[in-house]
C-alpha cells in the first residue's frame, strides 16, 4: 500500500512539473530535426533564422540606415534629422527614440570605456552637448537613461534609483523643449514603473498623454505594465486597462488588440488548465487582436507588435492556417514580443515558426495553399 502510494505522489508530481518546465511563459519544446512533424520553413519563402533581424519589429529601412551611418560615423546629424522629419504623434517616432537610445545602451554595454578609450555611444553624449534645445536629442537620452536604469541595474537598489531619478530629470527637460510632444511623457511612463509613482500620480502622467495622442498604441502598452500584477497593480485592473481602451478605440485603431498583451503579461507559470488556450478569454482577446489588425492601416507601424503576439498565441491556440497568415506579414524581423524575452529571439521565433508550419502541412496545408 506504502508503494502505491509513492507512485501515486510521482505521477502527481510529474503532472506538475512537466507541464511547468515546456510552458513556463509559454514556451514551447521545438521539433527536433528529421522528426516526420517537423517541416522546413524555407519551402515558404521565410529567412534561414541566422537572417532573422533581432532590432525590429518590422521593416523600417530610413532607421537602419540611418543607425548604420550614425553608428560608423559617430556623427548624430543624421539621427537628428531623422527625428525632426517624423511626425511628433505618429508611432513610428516612438519606435524611432527608442531604437536610437538602444542602439546608445548597447555601445556603451559592449564599450564601456577606459584609460584611454571612448566609450560607445559617444555620438548621444555629442548630440546633447552640441544641440542641448533638440527635441529630439533631449527625447533620445531620457530614452537612452531608462534603458540603462533597466540594462545596468537591480530594480529597489540605490543605483537603479539614482539613473532612474536622472531619468525622470530628463524627461522633463524633453518636455519643455517639445510642448505638446507625447514622447517625453511615454518615456515617463518606463520611470513610473521603476520609480513606483503611486497610482494618482501615474494617472496625472497619463492624462497629459491621452491629451496629446489619446490613441497611441506604444503609450497604452508601456502604461499597461504599470497595472499588471507583477507591477503596481493586478490582473484585474490591466484587463480593465486594456479592455476600457479597446472599447473607446476609433475605427482602424489597434488598440482593439490591447487585451491579447493582458492577457499575455498575466500567463500562468504552471499551466494546469485543459484548454486553457482555448478559453474564452484567450480566444476573445485573440479574435479582438485579429479585428484589429484586418481593419488598421497596412502601414501602421504597430502592426508588427501585434501580428507577433498573435503568432504565439495562434500557435498555442493550434490555429495554424492563421499563425501561418502572420508569419507572411512578420517573417524577418523578431524585435518584438515575446521573443526579445528570450536570450535569443531568432531562435525563439523559430521554433514557433516551424511549429505553425508543422501543424499547417499536418492539416493538408502546403505553400501552393498559403494565400499571401
Amino acid at each position: 500500500m506504502e508503494i502505491l502510494w509513492v507512485l501515486m505522489a510521482l505521477v502527481m508530481l510529474g503532472f506538475v512539473l512537466i507541464p511547468y518546465l515546456r510552458r513556463r511563459r509559454g514556451a514551447i519544446e521545438q521539433v527536433p530535426a528529421g522528426h516526420p512533424d517537423a517541416a522546413d520553413p524555407a519551402n515558404y519563402g521565410f529567412l534561414r533564422q541566422e537572417e532573422l533581424d533581432v532590432r525590429l519589429p518590422g521593416p523600417d529601412q530610413d532607421l537602419l540606415d540611418v543607425l548604420d551611418l550614425v553608428q560608423r560615423t559617430q556623427d548624430h546629424r543624421a539621427a537628428s534629422q531623422l527625428l525632426a522629419g517624423t511626425e511628433k504623434e505618429d508611432e513610428q517616432r516612438w519606435q524611432r527614440v527608442q531604437a536610437f537610445a538602444g542602439a546608445a545602451s548597447l555601445e556603451l554595454q559592449q564599450r564601456p570605456g577606459g584609460v584611454g578609450e571612448t566609450p560607445g555611444g559617444q555620438w548621444l553624449r555629442v548630440w546633447r552637448a552640441e544641440a542641448p534645445k533638440d527635441p529630439g536629442g533631449a527625447a533620445v537620452h531620457a530614452e537612452f537613461l531608462v534603458q540603462q536604469a533597466w540594462r545596468t541595474a537591480t530594480p529597489g537598489t540605490d543605483e537603479f534609483r539614482i539613473i532612474m531619478e536622472e531619468a525622470r530629470e530628463a524627461c522633463g527637460q524633453a518636455a519643455l523643449l517639445a510642448p505638446g510632444d507625447p514622447i517625453p511623457c511615454i518615456v515617463e511612463l518606463s520611470v513610473a514603473r521603476g520609480l513606483a509613482y503611486s497610482q494618482p500620480e501615474f494617472e496625472k502622467l497619463w492624462l497629459k498623454i491621452l491629451d496629446r495622442a489619446p490613441n497611441h498604441m506604444g503609450a497604452h502598452l508601456a502604461a499597461l505594465h504599470y497595472w499588471c500584477e507583477k507591477w503596481h497593480g493586478s490582473r484585474e485592473l490591466a484587463m480593465s486597462f486594456a479592455e476600457a481602451a479597446a472599447a473607446r478605440a476609433p475605427q482602424g485603431s489597434l488598440l482593439a488588440a490591447l487585451p491579447l498583451f493582458a492577457v499575455f503579461e498575466h500567463l500562468p507559470e504552471v499551466n494546469l488548465v485543459r484548454g486553457f488556450y482555448q478559453s474564452e478569454v484567450v480566444t476573445k482577446a485573440v479574435h479582438g487582436a485579429l479585428f484589429a489588425v484586418h481593419a488598421a492601416r497596412s502601414d501602421d507601424p504597430m502592426q508588427a507588435h501585434v501580428r507577433h503576439l498573435l503568432l504565439f498565441f495562434l500557435v498555442r491556440c493550434e490555429r495554424w492556417a492563421e499563425a501561418m497568415n502572420q508569419l507572411i506579414h512578420i517573417d524577418g524581423h523578431v524585435g518584438a514580443l515575446p521573443w526579445t524575452l528570450s536570450a535569443d529571439p531568432a531562435a525563439e521565433f523559430a521554433v514557433y515558426r516551424a511549429l505553425a508550419v508543422a501543424g499547417y502541412e499536418a492539416n493538408g496545408g502546403s505553400p501552393a495553399t498559403l494565400l499571401r
